[in-house]
């Protein structure tokens, strides 16, 4: 199946100046105004076309299906400090010691799903580890029944309560992701050296290969004097690990929006990142949150997106077909 893509810059959806990048995916072979939108939220030190193997997947999966449980069209986002978005606003971060918080990405989506750009239609969120915090929290913004259902993957949502009880194994993890991201290397001489590089490399070497690929293409910008570097600088990373408010936040209003819309839990198998207690924590009844599935998969950790994108595009998949032909928004009439 061929999929279009369209790339958009939107410079009024941002505070401070800083621009948001995306990529809307649509197919020619049918066009279907019933069906569903998705919109996608990568996680911390990603870029939008990361997705792309799972969005390609999904368009097949969902070809056959019933008419509103097909892809209408689907939306990828650059957080401001992250691929494309990050190159564009390099001069106003540059001298920046904070990161560019999920509180500030949060606004910028919200603004984009309240526009005239996807007025009417069936919205599905999808977020990745810091990209479900984002896209949970854009309920505070607008109301839960925008969306037909919200799917959280990895998500890295957490009680402040939770995080507390086992304070000492959370900081030594968030440690460790700053100190292997700001020490790691960041510059190669060409794209096809990156990707060798990359081949050989934990965490990288377990991903899919288009997702590599995409990587080497995407993710890296070119140097004035030569050679390839990231595009999300990895000072900007690592300081984002420490950004815990906005998960703990995000964590206390699922409890909120879980009995509004469906939303559903994606794990992998290998608990790599988010331990098991904090991925039960999130599916507590007994705290109010109760969420419409939890599936696990196979082969896969924290970096799910990257390492399994065919096994989630077919989790994703058995998620669509259960949404109704309902949840249309009322969305304000601004332009983008």
């Amino acid at each position: 199946m061929d999929i279009d893509a369209e790339y958009f810059v939107f410079d009024d959806l941002s505070a401070g100046g800083l621009k948001i990048t995306a990529k809307r995916y649509t197919t020619r072979s049918r066009v279907n105004n019933k069906g569903l939108t998705l919109l996608f939220a990568h996680c911390i030190g990603s870029h939008k076309e990361q997705w792309e193997p799972v969005i390609q997947r999904l368009f097949q999966f969902q070809e056959t299906e019933a008419e509103v449980h097909r892809i209408r069209e689907a939306w990828s986002f650059d957080w401001q400090s992250h691929g494309d978005a990050a190159v564009l606003n390099h001069n106003v971060l540059k001298d920046r010691t904070k990161c560019v918080s999920v509180y500030e990405w949060t606004p910028a989506l919200a603004a984009f799903i309240r526009s005239s750009r996807i007025q009417g239609h069936r919205i599905v969120s999808l977020g990745h580890s810091a990209g479900a915090a984002a896209m949970m929290l854009t309920t505070k913004e607008i109301p839960p029944s925008t969306f037909a259902a919200m799917v959280l993957i990895e998500a890295t949502m957490v009680t402040r309560e939770v995080f507390n009880s086992e304070l000492e194994d959370r900081m030594s993890a968030m440690d460790f992701a700053v100190a292997a991201t700001s020490s790691r290397r960041d510059v190669w001489p060409s794209r096809d050296e990156a990707f060798r590089y990359f081949k050989k490399r934990i965490p990288w070497m377990v991903w899919d290969e288009r997702v590599i690929l995409l990587l080497t293409r995407y993710g890296l910008r070119e140097l004035p004097g030569g050679g390839v570097t990231l595009k999300c600088e990895r000072k900007m990373e690592a300081v984002s690990y420490p950004d815990t408010e906005p998960h703990f936040e995000a964590a206390i209003q699922l409890g909120n929006v879980c009995h509004a819309i469906p939303v559903h839990l994606i794990w992998g198998t290998r608990n790599d990142l988010v331990p098991e207690f904090i991925q039960d924590s999130l599916a507590d009844v007994t705290e109010g949150r109760i969420v419409a599935s939890v599936t696990k998969v196979k082969q896969a950790g924290h970096m799910v997106v990257q390492e399994q994108p065919d096994a989630l595009a077919q989790a994703i998949s058995d998620i669509l077909v259960t949404i109704g032909p309902g949840s249309q928004i009322i969305a304000d009439r601004s332009k983008l």
